[in-house]
This record gives structure tokens, sequence and C-alpha cells, in this order.
């Protein structure tokens, strides 16, 4: 990854943390956790250089893990220190994982222990999951915690398509995707401009 030495470094404690704590709490799945480098980590330095817009706060839902939420605060931390970097994640161990990443690695961010649906919108300039629901579903967390000219970007897999042709039954969005490099079967959807069909 092309990243400076420090951010290298807070990236390597964080897979540390990750191969610690993910046999006790299923952070990741086992079969990804010998391959978390590039499975997970790649994963999301590609999402956070997506980021063209100056993102005042970024949100991820669902971080489970941090990917790519705690990645990308940690990727910002060096080039964008104004980005404010929130996490939801309603599992109270993986939150206090989350927690534990914050504080070792030595970037602040925040992490809500809530439900994404109970939490006040977030109004955020750029918001992520990965892995979490359908297309279709995200957009409703977007419709909540997005600002109304924010992106919302979601890697997405194999189906994806598919995934965009349910979502467009309900919504009307800008899209545009982007072929995976870490996976040439996913793409990365970045989606903005979105309202109710």
């Amino acid at each position: 990854m092309n990243v400076s030495r420090e951010t290298q470094e807070r990236l390597d404690i964080h897979l540390k943390l990750l191969k610690k704590w993910s046999p006790k709490i299923n952070l990741v799945s086992a079969a990804s956790l010998s391959d978390a480098a590039k499975r997970h980590f790649e994963d999301s330095v590609q999402i956070a250089e997506l980021n063209r817009k100056k993102a005042l706060h970024w949100a991820d839902l669902g971080s489970g893990g941090g990917f790519p939420g705690a990645a990308i605060a940690i990727l910002k931390y060096e080039t964008c220190p104004e980005t404010k970097v929130t996490l939801v994640e309603s599992d109270q161990r993986k939150a206090a994982f989350l927690k534990t990443v914050s504080r070792e690695v030595g970037v602040p961010f925040t992490v809500l222990a809530q439900r994404i649906e109970d939490i006040p919108p977030l109004n955020a300039d750029i918001l992520s999951a990965r892995a979490l629901a359908p297309l279709s579903d995200l957009l409703s967390y977007a419709e909540l915690h997005l600002k109304s000219e924010g992106l919302a970007i979601f890697p997405k897999g194999i189906t994806w398509k598919e995934e965009v042709a349910e979502a467009e039954k309900k919504w009307r969005f800008s899209l545009q995707s982007h072929k995976s490099t870490t996976n040439p079967d996913a793409a990365i959807l970045e989606i903005g401009d979105l309202s109710r069909a």
C-alpha cells in the first residue's frame, strides 16, 4: 500500500489487534483473517482513495472489525486531519474493539454502539458500509444519515448489478461504479442525488 511509514505502522497495529480479537468475537471470517492485509485493509484503502470531495464528516455503518471505517480514519489522519470519522456498530463487543483500535493507534474517531435506525441523523458528507445489507436497505440508511449533497460509497460483490436494478425500483440516484482492485468480480459504488422513486 502506498502510505507513509507512520500510517503503515498504525495499520499494522490495527491488523495485530484484529488477529488477537477476531477469534473471540468474530470480527471477520476465519478464512479471511490469514489474508486480512489484502482482503480488508487494501479494500479499505481503495475506498478511501475514491473520495475526491473534501469530507468534513465520514460515517461508516456496521463497522465490525473496522472496515472500512477505522482504516479510513487511520488513512485520513495524516492526509486530512480535519475529517471527523464516526463508526456505527451496534454489537457492544465489536464497539469495544473499535474503541481499542482508536486508542492503540492514537487516531481519534467516534464509535456509536447503537443501532443505525436509533441514532440521530449524522449529516455525513461521505457514508460507507461494507458487507452490511442489500443496496436498497443501505439507501434507506443513507436517506437518514447522509447530507443531501453527500456521497455514499458502498463496496459490493459479484451480484452488484442485480442489487442496483432492485434498488432502482424504490430509489432514484446517480451512480458511478468502479472495478474493485482486490476482487475482479466486485465493484465500489459511488451514489449521490438520492431520492425516493
